[in-house]
């Protein structure tokens, strides 16, 4: 009788602990879906910036405002794509963006910009009804050739003057060797060549 009690009670225990146990199975099965996290997350910084100190004012239609930049398919990632040759690409395998690319390369060019020309910078959640200058475009390339082993980013610009007066439109465009196609290396080339172009599009935007 007694042997018979204790198998019960031992029946009964292991049910609970696999009651218990289940959720964390569960659990531990979601948190593995996520795949094994980079050894690095890379991010944009600019090489300068407004320093910090009394707030700036100006005209409200003197600011400029830099929306966003549009992307193709291919930068709608945190992920850094490679250009294999003229038809396919891969990604970067060890590495990938803290943030996505678009809105790092907004806030690199609005740091540039500001810092460069001293003018109060607004992005497309901060202006109301005077935006002043608009800068909007599309970020065609943020990522390595292969082919020639280069970082390269491109992008193009339309600078809309107050009230929509007058239309430029201009391509920058710049590249930076890399040694090795790996995530740490692959990121600083990407920044310098990043804040090349910001700092050719502050030039163009102060003239």
């Amino acid at each position: 009788m007694t042997h018979g009690l204790t198998r019960s009670f031992c029946l009964l225990r292991a049910s609970r602990l696999a009651l218990v146990a289940t959720p964390l199975l569960l659990l531990g099965g979601c948190i593995s879906l996520g795949g094994k996290a980079p050894p690095y997350l890379l991010t944009l910084t600019p090489d300068v910036a407004p320093q910090a100190g009394p707030a700036r004012t100006g005209a409200a239609g003197d600011a400029v405002t830099i929306l966003e930049p549009t992307v193709p398919q291919k930068l709608r990632t945190l992920r850094i794509p490679v250009q294999a040759d003229n038809v396919a690409i891969a990604y970067v395998k060890d590495g990938q963006w803290v943030e996505a690319p678009a809105r790092q390369m907004q806030r690199l060019l609005s740091e540039t910009v500001a810092a460069k020309t001293g003018r109060i910078v607004l992005d497309n959640d901060q202006y109301v009804t005077a935006p002043g200058t608009q800068l909007v475009g599309e970020l065609l390339d943020f990522g390595v050739d292969a082919r020639t082993n280069e970082a390269v980013v491109v992008y193009e610009a339309m600078r809309l003057g107050k009230g929509g007066a007058t239309v430029s439109k201009r391509r920058f465009e710049a590249r930076e060797p890399v040694t090795i196609i790996e995530g740490k290396p692959v990121g600083e080339a990407l920044n310098r060549a990043a804040n090349r172009v910001a700092s050719d599009v502050a030039a163009w935007v102060g003239g």
